[in-house]
């Protein structure tokens, strides 16, 4: 059984950092690209941030770039998303993302709000 369980969400102020985790099971993680989405009331999803398998190469969306980082340890099948200097519109549902040719495996979300 796939699963993607993510973790870390919460409320933080502005400027504030959040580290949200990932971890999978039911899957070979280490030949999967990871991703992390998110999606704000009322819009659609988007991409944050992904991986390669190998963790050899990153991705940014220009909206994070300079304040999120994304990693993974293929030894514990987890994928991190560490951000900083968060911001109110940062505000969303922060989803991972398993994918592989053409499958793909969706977590089920971790709330994430920034507000004073």
């Amino acid at each position: 059984q796939v699963q993607l369980v993510e973790s870390g969400g919460g409320l933080v102020q502005p400027g504030g950092s959040l580290r949200l985790s990932c971890a999978a099971s039911g899957f070979t993680f280490s030949t999967y690209s990871m991703s992390w989405y998110r999606q704000a009331p009322g819009k659609e999803r988007e991409l944050v941030a992904d991986i390669t398998s190998s963790g050899s190469s990153t991705n940014y969306a220009d909206f994070v770039k300079g304040r999120f980082a994304i990693s993974r340890d293929n030894a514990q099948n987890t994928v991190y998303l560490q951000m900083n200097t968060l911001k109110p519109e940062d505000t969303a549902v922060y989803y991972c993302h398993g994918r592989r040719l053409f499958t793909g495996y969706w977590g089920q979300g971790t709330q994430v709000t920034v507000s004073s």
